[in-house]
């Protein structure tokens, strides 16, 4: 694994201090899932939500990509931090609970 500087680990680290982006990367750890699904699972705004998707997408940390008028996100598990958020991600607990309400709700994709 490649060594990266205190302050760009501490950046990463940083981003993923936050509950709601920690929360995301938990739910993309097996899943892809689109901007709505976002708003719905976390009770924020379009806005509120693609910020928080802004800061790890300009860190690497995941990817987007449009299908039709939607934006889809997913780890971007090609990033040289992939390794750090994927162990930090072991002691965050399983998000599949919050996926599978969301399909219960037939919210699951809700901007196909």
């Amino acid at each position: 694994m490649e060594k990266r500087s205190n302050e760009e680990t501490a950046k990463i680290l940083k981003l993923l201090g936050d509950k709601t982006r920690l929360s995301m990367m938990g739910l993309l750890l097996n899943h892809d899932c689109c901007v709505c699904e976002f708003v719905e699972l976390f009770k924020m705004s379009q806005p509120a939500i693609s910020q928080h998707l802004r800061k790890l997408k300009d860190a690497g940390l995941v990817n987007e990509q449009k299908r039709g008028q939607w934006v889809f996100y997913s780890l971007n598990r090609q990033n040289s931090f992939f390794p750090l958020v994927d162990d930090v991600l072991k002691h965050v607990p399983d998000q599949q609970e919050k996926i599978n309400l969301l399909a219960q709700q037939g919210l699951r994709i809700t901007c196909n």
